[in-house]
């Protein structure tokens, strides 16, 4: 404890970082503040109270609510994301933006400027959508022609403000600007999952306070066991050749290369997830298939669910790793460095090797998230309320987990830098790069 309160007091005494800890925290007062504004021309008191299921369950709970409430910020941060993904993706199959993926920091601004393009474009389509389908006719104040037109400006508008706040804490701030937006939407809806789990423990006949402790210990596993797979990697060494440069004689050295057991972080989960929707997506416009095999994949807590959903995420998590880690790049930039792996030939075989790897450490990896991703409907069925349920794994986990060792590893580089003690007696912080120092007891 004493440690933890030396620790705090450094981390005080360097005025950079205080100064940027306390400018992300007001940007985020700021956001969880606007997404309490509902939109012009709506009506609260004529909101829908239910809660949200299937994929518009998962944008309320990265947008924190704001979904739900109708707030001039309700898309949040998804349309950005949903523009990351198309810009990487091109990145990958068009000669023209993989060339300017090369082109260093002139072609990070290029790209930069074309996903908050694209992302204005999925904004404004998006919108259009979100108030058809989620304002009722009778919350509506205004003509609705009118309604519709506004709602699709401020909507759009109210992304690129929280796009811009994201990039304000990426630049002034402490982590990831954007991550941290979607991390604190998620925390925001924790108080209440608490306050609905506590009531259901007490008031039934279920345990009351042992089952609550029982409960909290699980979460605990669960979190810690989640740490290991996203801090986890598989270390391939590389030795470098030596070479004369000037006087000086350089390389010589052998390093690693951090393969990540999770490299496709929570994309599998997110992209099975859109598609488990489409079963209810098909009820809803065709109802007489209400009571056919399709109502399965309404209940969460099904098996059929469970055993799609989960092979959903493996076979997404073989394709997303298969197109954002490139074996053939890695070789490639290993031999121009004067780089091989011992015992293996450059070029071909190197690429080849560095493939086996990644394609057996994905395995794991993937069922492992597939577990992760499953947990919440365990959780369900052993009588936990679907709030607090969504915690114990998912989409909502894993982000929470990611971002705050990608927090907590920016803030011991401070401390570091400073001659301070890091946060942890051993080891250091690995954050989602993946690269851990010695002894962090990580690297698979």
């Amino acid at each position: 404890m004493k440690k933890l309160f030396t620790t705090f007091s450094n981390i005080w005494k360097i005025q950079e970082l205080k100064e940027r800890i306390l400018f992300t925290i007001m940007i985020l007062v700021i956001y969880r503040f606007v997404c309490q504004i509902v939109l012009p021309g709506v009506d609260p008191t004529q909101l829908s109270t239910a809660e949200k299921s299937g994929i518009l369950g998962l944008l309320d709970m990265f947008a924190g609510g704001a979904f739900s409430k109708v707030s001039i910020v309700a898309l949040g941060v998804m349309p950005y994301i949903s523009a990351s993904i198309v810009v990487q993706l091109l990145g990958i199959a068009v000669p023209s933006f993989q060339k300017m993926q090369k082109e260093g920091e002139s072609g990070r601004k290029k790209i930069t400027q074309i996903t908050r393009y694209l992302t204005v474009a999925i904004t404004a389509v998006q919108a259009v959508g979100y108030v058809k389908t989620q304002v009722p006719a009778e919350a509506i104040l205004i003509d609705h022609t009118s309604f519709y037109i506004l709602s699709g400006f401020v909507l759009t508008s109210g992304t690129l403000f929280v796009m811009w706040l994201g990039e304000k804490i990426t630049d002034k701030g402490i982590g990831n600007g954007t991550s941290l937006i979607i991390m604190v939407g998620i925390i925001a809806r924790l108080p209440m999952a608490i306050d609905q789990e506590v009531r259901s423990v007490f008031t039934g006949n279920d345990g009351g306070l042992i089952r609550l402790v029982l409960e909290i210990v699980a979460l605990y596993g669960v979190v810690m066991f989640t740490i290991l797979i996203v801090q986890g990697v598989r270390k391939v060494p590389v030795q470098y050749a030596k070479r004369i440069v000037g006087n000086k004689q350089v390389g010589g050295v052998r390093q690693y290369i951090p393969l990540k057991v999770n490299a496709a972080g929570v994309m599998p989960i997110i992209f099975a997830q859109a598609l488990m929707f489409v079963p209810n997506a098909i009820i809803g416009l065709f109802p007489k298939l209400t009571d056919s095999w399709l109502h399965q994949y309404s209940d969460i807590t099904s098996v059929t669910y469970s055993a799609t959903f989960a092979f959903l995420i493996i076979a997404f998590t073989f394709f997303y790793t298969a197109i954002t880690v490139n074996p053939t790049q890695m070789s490639d930039d290993m031999k121009k460095n004067g780089g091989f792996i011992p015992g293996i030939k450059p070029g071909v075989a190197t690429s080849s090797f560095i493939d086996d790897v990644i394609s057996k450490i994905t395995f794991p990896g993937s069922l492992f998230l597939a577990l992760i991703a499953i947990l919440p409907s365990f959780a369900v069925k052993l009588g936990i309320q679907q709030e607090f349920a969504h915690f114990f794994g998912g989409t909502s986990l894993l982000i929470l987990v990611g971002v705050v060792l990608d927090t907590l590893q920016q803030i011991e580089s401070y401390l570091l830098m400073r001659h301070y003690d890091g946060l942890m007696k051993t080891g250091r912080v690995t954050g989602r790069t993946g690269i851990p120092a010695a002894g962090s007891g990580a690297a698979l």
